[in-house]
């Protein structure tokens, strides 16, 4: 799996539209990131639930790990892309994408007076 491969895959969901977040590519979907590629071109992250995230981590082969921190408790996973193949990427990017359009679009930010 390469960056562009998991570019590829993330713009192939409907709605779903590059960006940058803090320095890197991110991917939304119904205005809320599903997927950022890291600066180094190393790994991703797909943005899942604790459960989501407790099935692809018990797949094994070294291919997802938590993200540190509280980002990782709440299930955002890191991707290994040396180690992952574009079938098991397509299945979490799916269910990151799905999860990102089926919350409620983000409220927009009020201005301070």
């Amino acid at each position: 799996m390469t960056t562009d491969h998991f570019r590829r895959i993330a713009l192939g969901f409907a709605g779903a539209v590059e960006g940058a977040h803090m320095g890197h590519p991110d991917f939304r979907a119904n205005g809320r990131i599903f997927a950022t590629l890291a600066p180094d071109g190393r790994r991703g992250m797909v943005k899942l639930t604790p459960p989501q995230q407790k099935a692809v981590l018990a797949g094994g082969g070294g291919r997802f790990e938590p993200a540190s921190g509280a980002w990782g408790r709440q299930g955002c996973t890191m991707v290994v892309l040396a180690k992952a193949d574009e079938d098991t990427v397509g299945e979490a990017l799916t269910l990151a994408w799905q999860n990102a359009t089926t919350a409620a679009p983000p409220r927009a930010k009020r201005k301070r007076r």
